[in-house]
Order: structure tokens, then sequence, then C-alpha cells
């Protein structure tokens, strides 16, 4: 198949996701306020500033692992919360696997999105239909594997991830959160959106 990412892709990507978080700062703070104690947008917000800022200012210097790492670190700086320690526990994990290189295969990035996955589930201690995050990522990046194994282009991947998170976070809008500020609404959270699950759709949507 022989498509590759470049350099230039992956940044232009976290970029993007900066500038979306931003963006959406308003929306995803509407979501939390009905479940948790409504500052994800705002912190979101100053994350996706300060991957735009290290985007525009970090050159890759041949090695999108640890420019990866780099961003992970940026964001938990400049997010100090639950979700932003997952983010960037994201990006550090999928950084780590694709060390030293300055160009990622379809390969590469399923590898990547799997160790998000595993990562987040760890630092979270999340399992499926806990009702958060867990809940879009992991069906994600399982979609994107099985799309790449099977020969599909990465735009198609791409898409397979995005429907798959989208009908995760729709999976788990019935249910009662179970973990984290969530938790405590108890069932006034059935129903609703789980903030942490759109996070990611939005952030899948900006990168596909």
């Amino acid at each position: 198949m022989g498509e590759t990412v470049s350099s230039e892709a992956i940044v232009a990507g976290v970029r993007k996701v900066g500038v979306t978080l931003v963006a959406q700062e308003e929306y995803l703070t509407s979501l939390d306020q009905q479940m948790g104690d409504g500052d994800l947008g705002i912190t979101l917000s100053k994350i996706g500033g300060a991957l735009v800022e290290f985007a525009d200012s970090t050159p890759v210097d041949g090695d999108l692992g640890k420019w990866l790492g780099k961003a992970g670190m940026a964001a938990n700086k400049a997010g100090s919360s639950s979700f932003g320690t997952l983010l960037a526990t994201a990006l550090m994990r999928g950084g780590k696997v694709v060390s030293g290189k300055s160009e990622l295969t379809p390969e590469d990035l399923a590898a990547m999105f799997a160790a998000a996955d595993a990562g987040v589930q760890e630092r979270g201690k999340a399992q499926l239909g806990d009702k958060t995050v867990v809940d879009a990522l992991h069906p994600a990046a399982e979609a994107f594997a099985a799309a790449i194994s099977a020969g599909e282009s990465l735009a198609a991947a791409g898409q397979a991830a995005l429907a798959a998170a989208r009908a995760g976070r729709d999976r788990v809008t019935p249910l009662r959160s179970k973990i984290g500020r969530a938790s405590w609404v108890g069932e006034r959270t059935e129903g609703k959106v789980d903030a942490g699950c759109e996070a990611l759709v939005v952030m899948l949507e900006a990168v596909v």
C-alpha cells in the first residue's frame, strides 16, 4: 500500500486538535456542567492553546516519538486535571511506540492508537461501560486497527475509527456514570452525553 504520514502532517494534526479544543470550549463545558464539575471545556481549551503553541514553536528534529512525548508534557502542564493527565498519557504512550521515526506507516498509527488506549485505561482505571472517554477511545482504536489490517486506506481507517467512537459514545449515553465527579451525580447522568467521550469524538473529527 505504501502510504506514509509525514512529520509535517502529524504536526498539522496536533495543531488542528488544539485549535478545535479551543473552539469547542463552551460546548464541552455545557456538557460537563450536566455531569461533572463543569470545567472540562475550560481545561481542554487551555490544553488546546498549549498544543497550538507547541506545534508552532517546536521542531520535530527527526523523532516524532520524542516530539509527541513533549506534546504530552505540554498538555499536562497546561491542563492539570484528570482528563488533561489522560490526554497527556495518550500522547506520551503513543509517542513511545514510534520512537526515532520521522514518518509513520498506517501500522505505526494503529500501534499508537492501541498504546494510547491501553495507557488511558491504565491511568484512568476505567473499563468499558463505565461511561468515560474509554467507551469512545477503545472501539475507535480497534476499528482503526481492523481497517488497516484489512488493507484499507488511512482515510477509510480514520472514518471507521470516528464512526466507532461515535457509536461508543451513543452506546453509553443512556447509562449511569461510574467514575469521577460524574459518578457523584448518579442517576442524573443517565441519558446525558459523557463529555469525555464527546471530547474524543471532537478531536477525531478534527484529524479525520
